[in-house]
């Protein structure tokens, strides 16, 4: 048991799992915000150029049975309207990130170095080397890293 108990606080104590609950915390936040701004800034503002049409008010009564049984289409109107705006803003992070992401690595591959290689076979060879170790050509000067060029995004 107390095997179990030390993997189960491993396995919460690993950043995957605490960036996944702030990641959760965070959107709850978010769709909350993005809740009110559609509610009680952009449907207003649908509702005046659909003159005066109230969304959330939308429902679709059905005569089956006793009550008010009604599709309330209006809401789900609502909501796909919400998921746009949400999937749209998502779509802006992931974009910032990943051109932030790609410039990081550019800059990364330019100061990468490439191990010197003999020009007869082709095989790496120490950095100062006279003569290759495996062809044993002697070489031309003495071997120097070899600079990648930035890669093209």
């Amino acid at each position: 048991m107390k095997k179990f108990l030390q993997e189960f606080k491993d396995f919460i104590n690993q950043g995957n799992v605490m960036d996944l609950a702030v990641a959760v915390v965070i959107g709850a936040a978010f769709t909350a915000i993005v809740n009110s701004a559609v509610s009680d800034l952009i449907m207003p503002l649908v509702g005046a150029l659909t003159g005066g049409v109230d969304f959330s008010d939308m429902k679709l009564y059905l005569p089956l049975g006793a009550g008010n049984s009604a599709i309330a289409y209006g809401n789900f109107i609502n909501a796909v309207i919400q998921f746009v705006i949400i999937a749209f803003v998502v779509f802006l992070i992931v974009k910032a990130l990943n051109k932030a992401r790609s410039l990081a690595m550019r800059g990364k591959q330019s100061e990468e170095k490439e191990a010197p290689r003999c020009p007869y076979c082709l095989e790496e060879v120490a950095e100062g080397a006279t003569r290759c170790p495996h062809c044993t050509a002697e070489l031309p000067a003495p071997a120097a890293p070899v600079v990648k060029a930035p890669a093209k995004a």
